[in-house]
């Protein structure tokens, strides 16, 4: 068994960015996220701290992405350059709850017959190193959704915080081959695997899913959502929503186009150019959120798209809790007669 000594951290992040675009946990001035290693100064190391603020989401989906550029000749345009970056990245440090996340955008991006080339570019020769979650924190409740804390995947390697070393164990091929890229770094010794702690944000989603089914037009949407400001501050650090927009810049008879986060609570979201809006209330965009995460994606991939990483709930300036929504629709009774 391999382990990688904590001394030894910034060697072999080095080592790593030789070949590869490294992202590593850092903690930032205005929030804590992944960012490109070496870091800038006043980055401070967080691997042993909890989730960062900002997944790891922007690796594979940037929150601004420019997609080609064009040229106007004439009745006839040109594409010049398209922006699919293909290079080897690796991520260092996803929680479980995080690659779970990624999961779930793989099946948006790369399954049922069709692929986001863009997506498929950045995700394709990404490599991602998960540590495994001991301790969550008071707003965790990712087990609840499906994910073991303990077992981040789909990863390559998988660490676990043993105090003065990281225990080290590749999960795929290529994990096998990072490992012996690091050969020289890594130490031989055997370790027991750590337990994870009891979490204090519990909540079922038995049978959920089912439920919602049938709530669509239920009063209590308008009253849970009566708090929201539809900021969209969930949906932007959520590791999983990936509503975009689609844009163009030009001068002249060249220009480019781009795509961008954009969110479901946002009233332009959905507006139509006729100026319909199919959710042009407050409460319709909230209900939306919700089913999208607890029933729809459930419904056609089989999953939750909510991994419990408790991010929205430390965010939202009006106190809204998934949990307590949750909590409070199973708490409904239905007329099935």
């Amino acid at each position: 068994m391999k382990v990688l000594v904590k001394d030894k951290i910034n060697t072999a992040l080095n080592r790593l960015a030789e070949n590869s675009q490294v992202y590593v946990p850092v903690h930032r001035e205005g929030g804590s996220r992944f960012a490109p290693w070496p870091t800038v100064p006043g980055d401070e190391l967080a691997l042993d701290s909890l989730n960062t603020m900002f997944s790891p989401k922007e690796v594979v989906l940037p929150q601004t992405e420019k997609m080609y550029t064009f040229a106007a000749r004439g009745q006839s345009v040109e594409i010049k350059e398209t922006g699919e970056e293909r290079k080897e990245r690796v991520v260092f440090g996803v929680r479980a709850c995080d690659s779970k996340a990624i999961a779930a955008l793989d099946e948006v991006f790369l399954t049922r017959g069709y692929e986001d080339g863009f997506y498929k570019a950045r995700r394709e020769p990404l490599i991602i190193i998960g540590k495994a979650c001991t301790q969550p924190g008071p707003n965790c409740f990712c087990s609840a959704m499906g994910v073991d804390p303990l077992e981040p995947d789909p990863v390559d390697v998988i660490i676990y915080d043993l105090g003065d070393a990281y225990g080290w164990e590749p999960r795929s091929e290529r994990g096998q081959k990072l490992t012996q890229s690091l050969g020289d770094i890594l130490a031989d010794r055997d370790f027991q695997k750590p337990s994870a702690g009891e979490f204090q944000l519990q909540v079922d989603i038995n049978g959920l899913p089912e439920k919602l089914a049938g709530m669509f037009e239920h009063p209590l949407w308008e009253e849970l959502a009566e708090p929201c400001m539809n900021c969209g501050i969930c949906t932007y650090l959520c590791p999983s929503c990936y509503c975009f927009d689609i844009q163009v810049k030009n001068r002249g008879t060249e220009g480019y186009r781009f795509r961008c986060w954009d969110s479901c609570m946002y009233p332009e979201y959905t507006m139509m150019a006729g100026g319909h809006n199919p959710r042009g209330s407050k409460h319709e965009r909230f209900r939306n959120r919700f089913l999208h995460k607890l029933e729809f994606f459930q419904e056609r991939y089989g999953t939750s798209l909510c991994t419990g990483c408790g991010r929205c709930i430390v965010a939202c300036p009006q106190g809204i809790n998934i949990v307590s929504i949750i909590k409070r629709l199973q708490e409904v009774e239905l007329d099935v007669r």
